[in-house]
């Protein structure tokens, strides 16, 4: 027996559920699927080592999805400035929310605590169903919609399948929408540590040869570490005693923040610079990282992702409201070109400060250290990048500048 929905999403991370939230919300009868079944407590400590950097954009939209309060119950940490500098040059930037008409530029939040709160929102949604653990194993197309087929044996249909089941999107190559896009050769190292000196709920970025060393403030006093090192570099890192890394770590932050004093488990992920080339297809939609996966120097993956969910759930729901097939294409290319553009536009930002922090040549280093310190000194420029980096800027869907779209 085929079980029938108006959308069924496909990954139950922060976009994924984000986006079956907002349908919820809006009544759409809408099932997510997963194939894991988040996890909802756990202990206090240790901090999770997969972090993000939260706009006040994403922030907007977690509070209108009712998630904002179940997220501060267990645990979120707000910072107030951020501080850049170049280590191989006199360049610096810092930032404070104090030029900005808010208390905080953002929120340092561990990732299954954003996930556990939007599953507790769907969970009191009548319109939700979320099944996990589900993988999907097939997917065909009907003439006004797409059916899935379950490893478990189970057959779901819908008018639209939203696909945002990550960066290796399976139903992505399904459907036979290709990717552009290339290695870094580059890993993101993280880790949670402790330092002899406080993070002053402040973002410390230190630009290296090899790329960029993050401290991000948490909630406990301790930091969460995202450190973009050569693949080569970061297995290597990877491997030392814990003791060997801190004093490598201590060394390559300059000594901002004193000693370190201890540090958790490590892991590292290959970083790569991809889009896909439709985000659209004949009754599906591609959202988060199944669209685009960008550099992590500015935290800035999930908060599109968040735009993407936000932008499909507001169209999705307004051509229910105009009696419009869901599975209209005219609706989907709307999607498209509303975030595509924006997307590619901050792709392609964080590619051209990855690779500018990479040049060694001096002259070059030289010239990027005056800009820094030039944007620095206007206060223009400076509200501009502030303004941009927390997801403030034109063309927002609305839950982003808290209105609801139901």
């Amino acid at each position: 027996m085929t079980e029938h929905y108006e959308v069924i999403v496909c990954g139950g991370g922060m976009v994924g559920a984000a986006t079956a939230c907002a349908l919820a919300h809006g009544g759409i009868k809408v099932a997510l699927l997963e194939r894991f079944n988040p996890e909802r407590q756990w202990p206090p400590e240790p901090i999770d080592i997969r972090v993000s950097a939260l706009t006040k954009a994403s922030q907007n939209i977690l509070e209108m999805l009712g998630a904002w309060p179940g997220m501060l119950q267990r645990g979120v940490c707000a910072y107030r400035d951020m501080r850049v500098w170049d280590a191989g040059a006199d360049g610096e930037l810092h930032f404070d929310c104090a030029d900005t008409p808010f208390s905080e530029l953002g929120h340092l939040v561990e990732n299954r605590i954003t996930v556990a709160a939007l599953w507790d929102q769907l969970d009191t949604l009548p319109s939700a169903t979320c099944i996990a653990p589900a993988k999907v194993i097939d997917m065909q197309l009907n003439e006004n919609s797409r059916q899935l087929r379950l490893e478990d044996g189970r057959t779901l249909e819908a008018d639209l399948i939203i696909a945002a089941d990550g960066r290796d999107s399976t139903l992505r190559a399904m459907a036979g929408i290709a990717v552009t896009g290339w290695d870094y050769h580059q890993d993101g190292l993280v880790a949670t540590v402790s330092t002899e000196m406080s993070h002053q709920f402040t973002a410390w970025q230190r630009f290296l040869a090899e790329g960029p060393l993050a401290f991000l403030p948490l909630k406990n006093g301790q930091c969460s570490i995202v450190w973009t090192l050569s693949s080569a570099t970061a297995k290597k890192y990877l491997a030392l005693a814990d003791k060997d890394f801190l004093q490598v770590l201590e060394q390559a932050s300059g000594g901002i923040l004193g000693k370190m004093l201890d540090v958790g488990p490590r892991a590292a992920f290959p970083l790569r610079f991809q889009y896909a080339n439709r985000y659209i297809d004949q009754g599906l939609a591609l959202c988060g990282d199944a669209a685009h996966a960008m550099h992590p120097l500015a935290g800035q993956g999930v908060n599109a992702g968040l735009l993407d969910a936000a932008a499909i759930a507001e169209l999705v729901i307004q051509t229910k409201r105009e009696k419009r097939p869901l599975s209209s294409s005219r609706f989907l290319r709307r999607y498209e070109r509303w975030r595509k553009g924006d997307n590619l536009m901050m792709m392609s930002t964080m590619d051209a400060l990855n690779k500018t922090y990479r040049i060694t040549a001096e002259p070059l280093v030289g010239l990027r250290s005056a800009g820094m310190n030039l944007v620095n000194s206007s206060v223009l420029a400076k509200t501009y990048f502030n303004n941009y980096a927390m997801g403030l800027r034109d063309d927002l869907p609305k839950l982003a500048k808290r209105q609801i779209c139901w």
